[in-house]
């Protein structure tokens, strides 16, 4: 008896490296100290002696059940962007840049191809976002994980001068709200739409004129990176109040979230167009409305708080970045809370 007839391939594990380094090569930024396959991974915080009060800001999160369609569909290449997207979306909220990226992937048998596709996601979701991926882990896991299954998760580190982190706290009375579109149900709700949709490969991919896609390249379009259009918006000298980064809990949850004491969120839901793909969602499985903006980011993905002076220069920012935003509504003065009208 062996490891390997235990179940954990230990070659297997040393062939993912090798083809994954062509991808992480490519995340690299000049503070990173240390290559791929070390215990650990190193970046030098040098360039950031410039800042008065240097922060690091962090976020940990994973894909969710997302992860069953890319099973199904045997699709592996972006479902890491949707991991870098979830992590590093939460950093870009609060002022920060990102600047390195750590994942983890558990799996019930190391296929090195399979591995290497997924961490190619990773990568580009790393240059998207300007985040270098300085390390991360692939564990085999038999008799607990199918063969075929897998499990992704990650954990980013970024930098913003204490001064520049976004609270919230400047939040008023009449500052205006901007939304900036999704790519689609991003990676929340996957549990809901996978008992609203067969999840069976040949209903997955059949062409819906309705989507001008198939069902499953709409579900594992990659969630989108905001990053970029966060930081047109700071370079083009408009001060973010507050941000909202729409993931699991829809806008009920998470626009509360940015919002001091006293502040209320007015959001008209007519300001902008509901993506097809919550709409047959809601449609199919007879979801409610408040249930449907309770789960999903209903093609908002992130919603920025800016004063009313404000609103058209960072709107063009967005846009300067290859991004879409709308005016979608206004703080007022009421307890903490939003509505939808």
């Amino acid at each position: 008896m062996d490891y390997k007839k235990a179940g954990v391939d230990i070659e297997a594990g040393y062939k993912s490296v090798e083809l994954m380094k062509q991808h992480v090569q490519k995340t690299m930024r000049s503070e990173v100290l240390s290559g791929l396959g070390g215990f650990s991974g190193a970046f030098s915080m040098e360039g950031f002696k410039g800042m008065k009060k240097p922060t690091l800001v962090s976020g940990t999160d994973g894909v969710g059940t997302k992860v069953k369609l890319a099973f199904l569909l045997d699709k592996h290449d972006t479902i890491g962007i949707d991991c870098v997207a979830m992590c590093v979306n939460d950093i870009a909220c609060a002022g920060a840049e990102p600047l390195f990226f750590l994942d983890y992937i558990a799996c019930g048998k190391n296929y090195p191809e399979k591995i290497a596709e997924i961490v190619k996601g990773v990568a580009e979701g790393c240059k998207m976002s300007g985040a270098a991926l300085i390390g991360g882990e692939t564990a085999e896991h038999p008799g607990l994980m199918p063969e075929d299954e897998y499990d992704l998760a990650g954990f980013a580190v970024g930098v913003v001068d204490e001064g520049d982190i976004i609270t919230g706290s400047e939040i008023a009375e009449g500052d205006v709200l901007i939304g900036i579109a999704s790519s689609g149900v991003h990676s929340n709700g996957f549990s809901l739409v996978r008992k609203v949709f067969r999840m069976e490969e040949g209903a997955l991919r059949t062409h819906c004129d309705e989507l001008g896609m198939t069902l499953g390249e709409a579900l594992l379009t990659p969630t989108k990176i905001y990053v970029k259009a966060l930081k047109a918006v700071k370079e083009a000298g408009v001060r973010i109040k507050g941000c909202s980064h729409i993931t699991g809990g829809g806008f009920y949850e998470n626009i509360p979230r940015m919002l001091p004491e006293g502040m209320h969120a007015v959001i008209e839901q007519n300001s902008y167009p509901v993506p097809p793909i919550f709409q047959m969602l809601a449609r199919e499985g007879q979801v409610s409305e408040q249930m449907m903006y309770n789960t999903y980011n209903m093609g908002l993905g992130m919603v920025l708080a800016v004063s009313s002076a404000d609103a058209d220069k960072a709107a063009e920012a967005v846009r300067s970045a290859g991004d879409t935003p709308y005016v979608v509504g206004n703080i007022i003065r009421k307890e903490k809370g939003v509505t939808l009208c």
